[in-house]
């Protein structure tokens, strides 16, 4: 069963796209999810509303569009998938594929993609034997490219021979097998994150909060459970869509997502993104606090709240063998981040600037700086989910050194 999968369907030219209609419904009912790219010579057979309506998701069709771009579309398509899908692979796109051309938002997805790949041949029978073709082919397995099909049968044009698609359930099974073959840097492997902000009450209508949206933390526990992790999302109050695939606990204190972290130790990673609130109010009133009309303001005594990082980070027992902490600051960022990651006893501080201009918090970008004990690296502005990305391929590479 496909349950959680991604797979981004390319569509290409070619009379048996009609076929893939019936493979979007088949992927979707096994729990998988779809995203399709359709070239040119696609749209000719099926339209982007048909395939739009069974696959739930928006289609996409042209590499300059301004809108997808501005998030480096063709970059997310191509990684964010589990497995990357040609069907029908006409003889063009495969000559495309095997000499590395990038000249449609297709092939530009393939070239940039780091997920397996499976392409299902659909061509007429002399296309099919050409020797350029047989040559393409070659390369392409050479690469690491899976093939189904095509079939022997009837063709579109009255010949007979090899180069009919293979059937959409056939096209399943060989899904299903790459799927349960592809392990990911991170299978085996448990991630804890933190994410989100925590709201410490006051009274029964207010509390005390930050203006964390919790989108880097979610970005990053989809990230890890696409490398094969076991994902354990600790969030505090946000207004985002689940990840996929991940187990989300969901708390509001401080004192709340500790207990819960600590439950759940031991853990191969932690990260810690959630933007813990400092204090919390000793006393919480259990009645609404009025204003009395004379001007005086209540007088709130304030605790400081546990710190998760530095507990998960020094754990006696069951400290994770990477254990990384998030640094948002307004002033002298480099500096706090590299006196936090020694006074938190953590392995990385991932740091960013929320100073005044900054739509970092909220926004879909960020900007950050991974600080270790050895080096400080500056990534340049990207999406979050690219910033996500990065990141868990980083920690992945640095467990597998531990």
């Amino acid at each position: 069963m496909l349950t959680g999968k991604k797979i981004l369907l390319i569509i290409s030219g070619g009379i048996a796209a009609y076929k893939c209609l019936e493979l979007i419904r088949l992927i979707k009912k096994q729990g998988g999810s779809v995203q399709v790219i359709l070239t040119k010579a696609g749209e000719k057979f099926v339209t982007p509303l048909s395939v739009a309506s069974l696959s739930g998701e928006k289609v996409f069709t042209d590499l300059f569009n301004l809108t997808d771009e501005t998030e480096i579309g063709h970059i997310e398509l191509s990684r964010a998938a589990d497995l990357v899908v040609v069907a029908p692979a006409s003889a063009d796109i495969m000559a495309r594929m095997a000499n590395g051309i990038a000249s449609d938002l297709a092939t530009t997805a393939l070239l940039a993609t780091d997920k397996p790949v499976l392409v299902a041949p659909a061509m007429n029978v002399r296309m099919w034997e050409h020797a350029a073709t047989q040559r393409n082919i070659e390369t392409l397995k050479s690469d690491g490219i899976l093939f189904v099909g095509p079939d022997e049968g009837d063709m579109a044009c009255g010949e007979f021979g090899p180069g009919r698609m293979s059937e959409p359930a056939e096209i399943l099974a060989v899904i299903n097998e790459s799927l349960s073959e592809a392990a990911g840097p991170l299978d085996g492997k448990t991630v804890l994150i933190t994410a989100g902000p925590t709201h410490e009450p006051i009274d029964p209508v207010r509390y005390i909060a930050n203006r964390s949206s919790g989108k880097q933390g979610y970005a990053l526990a989809q990230a890890a459970y696409d490398l094969g992790a076991r994902v354990i999302l600790v969030s505090g109050p946000v207004n985002l869509p689940l990840p996929e695939g991940v187990e989300v606990l969901p708390v509001e204190t401080a004192s709340d997502m500790l207990s819960a972290c600590l439950e759940e130790l031991p853990v191969d990673i932690a990260i810690c993104a959630a933007a813990v609130a400092d204090w919390r109010v000793e006393t919480p009133a259990n009645e609404k606090m009025k204003k009395q009309g004379t001007g005086d303001v209540p007088d709130l005594s304030l605790r400081q709240n546990p710190d998760i990082l530095h507990t998960i980070a020094n754990h006696q027992t069951a400290r994770p063998k990477l254990v990384i902490g998030f640094a948002a600051e307004t002033q002298d960022v480099i500096e706090n981040a590299q006196q936090k990651l020694k006074s938190k006893g953590c392995d990385l501080i991932v740091a960013n600037n929320v100073g005044s201009g900054s739509d970092v918090m909220g926004g879909a970008k960020n900007t950050v700086h991974i600080v270790s004990h050895e080096t400080v690296k500056d990534w340049p502005e990207m999406p979050k989910r690219q910033v996500a990305n990065q990141l868990m391929a980083l920690l992945a590479e640095q467990l597998e050194s531990k």
